[in-house]
């Protein structure tokens, strides 16, 4: 499935991966507390439409030095910041997975100096649990933004649907609304940019891991085909995503292929994002196997943290799915198969027109290789051929650790706009 969010040490390893958080974390929780992010959030109307701007706050600023202290510790220390960031909290309009009208939240990073004129880059960020964990509140989970912006891009993070701000349930991988969130996170940036003295070009770059992989391709395709209006796509990278849940992602999850725990953990947020969504079962027993039956879906709540829900599940899908719902993953029929292939969409529906890159890594134990192949085949099936770049022989969040770097340099060799 997808994919913890980005950390700094090595997967597997959680307790160095809370203390590089809490460096990371701990740098911007002191800037804020000089007084940066105590300002009174900002009103921005400018309609009742989608991606209209229903408040902002300024919540962190980094000079040159502390944006280079913050990605060495969050593990991107190449290449170098070479400007500092000013970090804007947005809450705005958008629609709900049902269509209807809702609110999200996301970040805007700013580089810092005179520059008025800015390219953007969309960052579509991995899975994550807890509303708490999401970009807009998390002051370390900004490590790709604060690169991006350090590089002299605008970096405009969303958080999905019912993460951070948002009301609700996260719709779990679900690439419609990421796509729909993510293009009104980028139509509210232009606006809290502008207010900010700042213009942001239309053509918009675009990349994303693991779960963000997925929706980094959803956008991509959403603005090539014009659902944000002016705004265009100008390039996509996307990292280690789960392209293919049906051929490659649920299989290698249910054989063993990839790392049993954290299977359980992807697959139990999927299936109880999307039992809210579709009604996959009736009662949690007739999915999940006793005592987990009357625990998990308190603990994918958004409320629980990624550590708290691991140690609240068994150590594989077999110990916590019961025969028959196991069964209807590995044979899926229906509307898991019809969710599925919806899922599937993102590398067999479009032809990128602009520049495409696939990034990931073999020996990846959280996300089968085997998704970035097939989302090559495909997309090269009516169009140029897209490049993929293994990475090499590291696993799942060490390939967004060397990719991202390489994202960042090949956006700045393409010509802008």
């Amino acid at each position: 499935m997808t994919h913890r969010r980005n950390r700094a040490a090595a997967p597997g390893n959680w307790a160095a991966r809370c203390r590089a958080a809490a460096v990371t974390g701990g740098l911007l929780l002191a800037l804020t507390a000089s007084g940066l992010a105590a300002a009174a959030a900002q009103a921005a109307p400018v309609g009742p439409g989608r991606g209209s701007v229903v408040s902002y706050r300024h919540v962190a600023h980094l000079s040159l030095t502390q944006a280079r202290v913050y990605l060495r510790a969050a593990g991107f220390g190449s290449p170098a910041a070479q400007h500092g960031a000013d970090v804007y909290q947005i809450v705005y309009r958008t629609l709900s997975a049902q269509g209807k009208p809702d609110t999200a939240s996301g970040v805007l990073v700013l580089p810092t100096g005179p520059q008025r004129d800015l390219r953007v880059v969309d960052f579509e960020h991995g899975t994550m649990v807890a509303k708490a964990d999401a970009p807009s509140v998390a002051a370390s989970d900004r490590a790709e933004v604060i690169l991006l912006a350090g590089a002299g891009y605008a970096a405009v993070e969303p958080d999905y649907l019912g993460l951070g701000l948002g009301p609700g349930h996260h719709p779990y991988m679900d690439p419609a609304s990421e796509a729909t969130a993510s293009v009104d996170m980028l139509r509210a940036a232009r606006v809290v940019a502008s207010r900010e003295h700042r213009r942001l070009n239309p053509k918009i770059m675009v990349t994303g891991f693991s779960q963000g992989g997925q929706a980094a391709l959803a956008l991509a395709r959403a603005l090539q085909q014009g659902a944000a209006g002016q705004l265009r796509l100008g390039a996509v990278a996307a990292i280690s995503g789960p392209y293919d849940l049906l051929h490659a992602e649920f299989p290698a999850a249910l054989n063993g292929t990839l790392n049993p725990k954290d299977m359980t953990f992807y697959l139990g947020y999927w299936v109880t994002a999307m039992n809210r969504l579709h009604h996959l079962y009736t009662n949690p027993g007739q999915a999940f196997r006793a005592p987990y039956d009357n625990t998990v879906e308190q603990l994918f709540n958004g409320r629980h943290s990624d550590l708290q829900v691991l140690s609240g599940l068994p150590a594989s899908p077999r110990q916590l799915f019961t025969r028959t719902f196991l069964k209807r993953l590995a044979h899926p029929r229906g509307e898991i198969l019809r969710l599925l292939r919806a899922d599937d969409t993102t590398c067999t529906t479009w032809t990128p027109h602009a520049p495409a890159r696939l990034y990931a890594a073999h020996a990846d134990t959280q996300v089968s290789y085997l998704n970035s192949i097939h989302c090559q085949r495909a997309l090269d099936a009516h169009g140029p051929h897209i490049p993929l770049i293994d990475v090499g022989n590291v696993d799942h969040f060490p390939s967004g650790h060397l990719a991202a770097p390489r994202v960042v340099r090949w956006f700045e060799h393409l010509q802008p706009a």
